[in-house]
């Protein structure tokens, strides 16, 4: 059983940084137990919409973590590097690492996961559904194929 104290946990993630299997896993570590969040963007040197992503994303985590998140953007192009040096830098418990399906996964094709946690720090790997899921609004009707991405 983990202690009471505050831990902080470093939430690696891109296009997936507002996905519901994302902000559920980081509303669960809030309920287990006092949990600040650092969201890390690690290839914004590529220019993959990092401002979008985070003004989207920062919202929507906040919620789900119940308190602020501290946005980060690694620049160097490289996601383990940019991973690595924030966690050099900084002092966290853990890492959430949100990625495409494995089919289309750049991160898990280079065992990011992997490489991560030969840094000693627990990982936990959070993937986003292979296809939309069709919105939850009551008696609405979309038709397989006609689901906005």
């Amino acid at each position: 059983m983990e202690s009471s104290g505050s831990r902080r946990v470093l939430v690696v993630a891109n296009r997936t940084a507002a996905t519901p299997y994302l902000l559920e896993a980081v509303e669960r570590y809030r309920r287990e137990r006092p949990t600040t969040f650092a969201l890390l963007i690690p290839d914004a040197a590529r220019g993959e919409h990092t401002d979008w992503t985070l003004e989207m994303a920062l919202p929507l985590l906040e919620r789900a973590a119940g308190g602020r998140v501290e946005g980060l953007t690694g620049t160097s192009g490289d996601p383990f590097d940019a991973v690595r040096k924030v966690l050099a830098e900084g002092d966290y418990d853990s890492v959430i690492i949100s990625t495409l399906p494995k089919r289309v996964s750049k991160w898990l094709r280079r065992e990011l996961p992997r490489r991560v946690e030969g840094l000693g720090i627990p990982v936990e790997v959070v993937t986003a559904a292979d296809r939309p899921q069709e919105p939850e609004i009551p008696g609405m009707f979309i038709p397989p194929g006609n689901i906005a991405t």
